[in-house]
């Protein structure tokens, strides 16, 4: 049931567009459609709070999130191998000519992280590590998940999201992670297993010290849901909907 419902909100989400650049202006059959629909989202969407990660991936992308197994070999030499990687990619990102040394914003440091990943990741004997694939065969690197892994032994693909936190908001409850399902783009094409790095550092802007990492598996991971309609300044701004402007340019 959870399934269903989620596979009927992400279809309606991930399929319709309220706000487009080139959106004709509202139908009567299109305002009777979202009349309809929207107090149906509203009741839905209060079912999925705390709904399984791993229903929402089934649900969006018909994919499953494989558990991690601290006993099975081919999973331990997964753990190794990111631990390893991480280990250097903190020793780097520490080291006094470090990339993210200066930068005015944390998230600006988070793709010398999935870089480093990568890089180091991909090196290794038995392994492959790149940028996913969208559902077109496009390599894209917004959205999740940041990174694909894969075993090359045992066929075994692993993707991983790197998230960079001052360390005192560990316990914080404000929005850090989201998943927006999508179906052109959508990057989850495998059976796999789903892993978040995240990364503690000390808050000292432009000279951050990285403190540790943890090593998350997603597949019992719980999350909620936000039912939200979006829109862009394009949409915001057009001259149809302006009543008046002012100012001297």
């Amino acid at each position: 049931m959870l399934i269903a419902t989620l596979a009927a909100l992400i279809g309606f989400f991930a399929g319709r567009h309220f706000a487009t650049n080139t959106a004709p202006s509202p139908s009567p059959t299109t305002n009777a459609s979202v009349d309809t629909l929207v107090p149906s989202i509203v009741a839905q969407a209060a079912q999925l709070d705390g709904a399984a990660f791993a229903d929402v991936i089934k649900g969006a992308t018909g994919r499953n999130i494989l558990a991690i197994d601290s006993d099975a070999e081919t999973d331990r030499e997964i753990i190794d191998a990111i631990s390893v990687t991480m280990n250097e990619t903190l020793t780097r990102m520490n080291a006094p000519d470090s990339p993210v040394r200066g930068l005015s914003r944390i998230n600006e440091a988070s793709r010398f992280f999935e870089d480093s990943m990568q890089e180091l990741l991909d090196a290794k004997e038995d392994f492959s590590c790149n940028v996913p694939l969208t559902a077109e065969g496009e390599p894209q690197r917004s959205g999740y998940p940041d990174l694909r892994l894969l075993h090359h032994p045992s066929g075994r693909v692993t993707y991983i999201d790197p998230k960079l936190f001052e360390n005192k908001s560990k316990n914080s409850s404000l929005r850090t992670f989201y998943f927006e399902p999508k179906t052109r783009t959508n990057k989850v094409l495998d059976d796999a297993h789903h892993l978040l790095v995240g990364v503690a550092h000390d808050g000292n802007d432009g000279a951050w010290e990285f403190l540790d990492w943890h090593l998350v598996d997603l597949s019992r991971f719980q999350i909620d849901f936000k039912a939200e309609f979006q829109a862009g300044n394009k949409d915001l701004y057009r001259p149809e909907l302006i009543i008046i402007s002012g100012g001297e340019h």
